[in-house]
């Protein structure tokens, strides 16, 4: 009798607000509160982005994070850091120009996990990160971004060669509004990403209803 591999699970979609929970803006504490609120208004995805914090505190809110949107159903996606993301079972890691490659991503987290690179202003990179296995890809800066304020400047057309030529959802980062985003869904943006614009706001519940409503 021939043996049946076991299904891979099916990897959560990458599509809707995309919600980037920073240490620029949330202290330790409020992590857990915060993202409950971006969720409540609508976010799909969270992303728990830490350069400030120690390695034992970025571990305590990743695995509370973690819990809080596996509650959900929300996949948690860690910035940077493939380890932090096998440790607290996040869904997947997010990967920068700087940062461990998706081979190596991949061999450490295995085929169900989210694998997410940034591409900047570089179609030739999303298609590399395409052929190399990344899940989905990320573009910007669009617009000025108070987080990254001297990041590469990303441009509509950007987003429709994109859409035209890769399988893999697209994120659009950078600066990105209510108001300036549905321009960016109709060149071709999956999801909208956004720090800022969600947690530095003082209601993050409706901020996050704000861009959940574009889609």
């Amino acid at each position: 009798m021939t043996e049946v591999a076991p299904a891979v699970p099916a990897k959560p979609a990458i599509a809707g607000l995309y919600a980037i929970a920073d240490s620029a803006y949330l202290a330790p504490e409020r992590f857990g509160p915060a993202v409950a609120e971006a969720i409540a208004g609508g976010a799909r995805v969270i992303q728990y982005r830490d350069k400030h914090n120690p390695a034992d505190t970025r571990a305590q809110i990743a695995g509370d994070l973690a819990a809080l949107c596996r509650r959900h159903g929300i996949p948690l996606i860690v910035n940077d850091d493939p380890a932090l993301a096998q440790q607290v079972r996040a869904h997947g890691v997010h990967l920068g120009q700087d940062d461990a490659d998706i081979a190596g991503a991949r061999r450490r987290l295995g085929a169900p996990a989210l694998i997410g690179v940034s591409c900047y202003n570089d179609l030739a990179r999303a298609r590399s990160a395409e052929r190399a296995g990344a899940d989905y890809v990320a573009f910007g800066s669009f617009y000025a971004s108070p987080t990254k304020p001297q990041a590469a400047r990303a441009e509509l057309a950007l987003l429709r060669a994109a859409r035209a030529a890769l399988r893999v959802p697209i994120v659009a980062i950078g600066g990105i509004t209510p108001e300036n985003g549905a321009a960016l869904i109709a060149a071709g943006a999956d999801a909208l990403a956004a720090i800022e614009g969600v947690f530095g706001q003082p209601d993050i519940r409706a901020a996050a209803a704000r861009y959940a409503r574009l889609f």
